[in-house]
């Protein structure tokens, strides 16, 4: 469950967000949409505990995200839309970075035994490879990686600890036609049993996966559509282009 309350971001005299106000149950994904812009990257970071609001509270499972910060992030993972990738590390010694960072091996699997801990992280990251697609690229260096596969190493590194929830910033960009699919498709599963929030372009990506979507227009939430709404489409079609025309809201 994520419930946040009237949040605020200021950078100087700028307002990036005003008066956010939004809950997303277990289970639910739900998509943010807007311009260029808007406040949705912003949003995310708050969200994730990657920066601080302005006014506002975040609450993820009851928890505070500023209060209960460790615990918090331990139940999230993060893909923002430039993933934060070493260029020197090979594409599985950033997973097992990220693994040791979350200190996923004591939510996966807990072991007194070494050995046994050593096999339960190897079998945690191999199935997050072959559910991202990058076992190919798995001994290779970052920064010989295509746009696409750092876009997988990135997601992968969202899924190590098997969080509860997901923040995607534009999950699918750099993507080919078939990676693009695959991912949608994973992002489906995903919210069978957890929450997932993520942000993107393109609607009818949205359409396709989303049982909510809400609107971001200047910094605020412009509409926030169900999904009956959603099947029916032309709401959030009109949404936008009421917005692209400047129109009231």
């Amino acid at each position: 469950m994520i419930t946040v309350s009237g949040l605020s971001k200021k950078y100087g005299k700028h307002l990036a967000i005003e008066d956010i106000n939004f809950t997303v149950p277990k289970g639910q994904i739900a998509g943010l949409l807007g311009l260029n812009g808007a406040g949705k990257s912003t949003t995310m970071n708050i969200l994730t505990g990657c920066l601080s609001a302005t006014t506002g509270t975040v609450k993820i499972n009851g928890l505070d995200i500023v209060e209960e910060s460790e615990k918090v992030k331990q139940n999230i993972g993060y893909l923002p839309e430039t993933p934060p990738l070493y260029s020197d590390m090979k594409a599985g010694e950033y997973l097992d970075f990220i693994y040791g960072l979350k200190k996923a091996k004591g939510r996966i699997a807990p072991s007194e035994n070494r050995t046994e801990q050593k096999s339960i992280k190897k079998q945690h990251l191999d199935e997050i490879c072959s559910r991202t697609g990058i076992e190919a690229v798995y001994s290779s260096l970052v920064r010989n990686l295509s746009k696409g596969y750092k876009q997988r190493l990135g997601l992968a590194a969202a899924l190590v600890g098997n969080p509860e929830i997901l923040v995607l910033d534009e999950p699918t960009a750099g993507l080919d036609p078939a990676q693009v699919i695959e991912i949608r498709s994973l992002i489906a599963e995903i919210g069978k049993s957890g929450t997932v929030i993520f942000s993107s372009h393109i609607l009818s990506e949205v359409q396709a996966l989303c049982a909510r979507v809400i609107v971001l227009h200047q910094g605020r939430i412009a509409a926030d559509l169900g999904q009956q709404e959603m099947l029916e489409g032309a709401s959030l079609e009109k949404t936008f282009i009421d917005i692209v025309k400047g129109a009231e809201i």
